[in-house]
């Protein structure tokens, strides 16, 4: 089946701007999930092949990230690698579209999981668990196999989308996968999380990219960036462990990842300074991961302080879900 994707409907409209994932989301829920497997990732390639050529803000972005994740790089080499990166954020997407029609057997096997004893051994202590995630691979499909491999139901926090009802559809659709959904409003959804751990639950966090800007200062890649404070402050509240998870992909059907080990608690020094020596902790989890599997971070927004414009400038960056 040959795929001409400039017939696509409002393709041409929606490759620079931020219409790109409301507009791919309605046409995954419509048709991708229905599609055979090869034919979806044909077709999630052509598409990331097509926006990359464009060049649009998200990939002018995803390459500046890049840059710092890989200085040394040469152009060429970069160029090589924001496109595998779009393929790599598309292969999230078309996966993502299938997922509601996948088998509990596609999903447990969709999945590999190096060092998961971490994760098994902290769910049989009762004490709670905070799993933090990049925004690397397909953590919905990481999500699914904890609910169906694990068997372990989880809250997790979801970002605020525009419009609406792009926010209730993706709320609607991890429900389906298994996951308690919470919306970000501030700091609402803390006590709720405080309290599913405190009761031995498992919490799921992306936390790579500070939402309030009131995050934690950390040295990412050599500069500043901010990450939240939200998992190293639900760690210490409620006495849980947090552990760090990187995602990637290998050229396989099956999705890889790692549970870091713990993140241990200061013995000294006040809550701030806690919650400070264990989110920088949890970033540099989150680099080791990210510095093995460059092309499988999902960067498409400003994240590092020398990056980011003030409040009420600047153009607004396509949000990831």
């Amino acid at each position: 089946m040959k795929l001409d994707i400039g017939k696509l409907p409002g393709l041409d409209k929606l490759l620079d701007t931020g219409k790109l994932s409301d507009a791919l989301y309605g046409l995954g829920w419509a048709t991708v999930k229905r599609l055979p497997e090869p034919v979806a990732v044909q077709l999630g390639e052509r598409i990331a092949d097509a926006v990359w050529k464009r060049r649009g803000n998200g990939v002018r972005r995803l390459e500046a990230n890049l840059a710092r994740v890989v200085p040394d790089a040469s152009p060429q080499a970069l160029s090589r690698l924001s496109r595998a990166g779009m393929r790599s954020y598309m292969r999230y997407w078309m996966e993502s579209f299938r997922l509601p029609a996948w088998s509990r057997e596609r999903v447990a096997e969709g999945v590999d999981v190096t060092d998961v004893h971490h994760l098994t051994d902290a769910l049989d202590s009762d004490r709670g668990v905070i799993l933090a995630l990049p925004h690397m691979g397909n953590y919905d499909l990481a999500g699914a196999w904890v609910t169906t491999k694990l068997g372990v139901p989880f809250t997790t926090v979801a970002q605020r989308l525009k419009p609406e009802t792009l926010y209730d559809r993706f709320v609607a659709y991890r429900e389906g996968l298994g996951m308690e959904v919470l919306p970000h409003n501030g700091g609402a959804a803390f006590g709720i999380l405080a309290r599913r751990l405190r009761a031995g639950g498992l919490v799921c966090l992306v936390a790579d990219r500070d939402l309030s800007r009131s995050g934690m200062e950390v040295k990412f890649f050599g500069e500043a960036a901010k990450m939240p404070a939200g998992p190293a402050m639900l760690a210490l509240q409620t006495g849980t462990v947090l552990l760090p998870v990187t995602l990637w992909y290998d050229g396989t059907p099956v999705m890889r990842g790692r549970v870091h080990p713990g993140i241990e608690v200061p013995e000294t020094g006040t809550r701030t300074d806690k919650a400070a020596a264990m989110t920088q902790a949890m970033a540099d989890a989150f680099a080791s991961g990210i510095a093995e599997h460059p092309e499988d971070w999902h960067m498409l927004q400003r994240l590092w302080l020398a990056d980011l414009e003030p409040r009420g400038t600047g153009a607004r960056e396509t949000e990831t879900p």
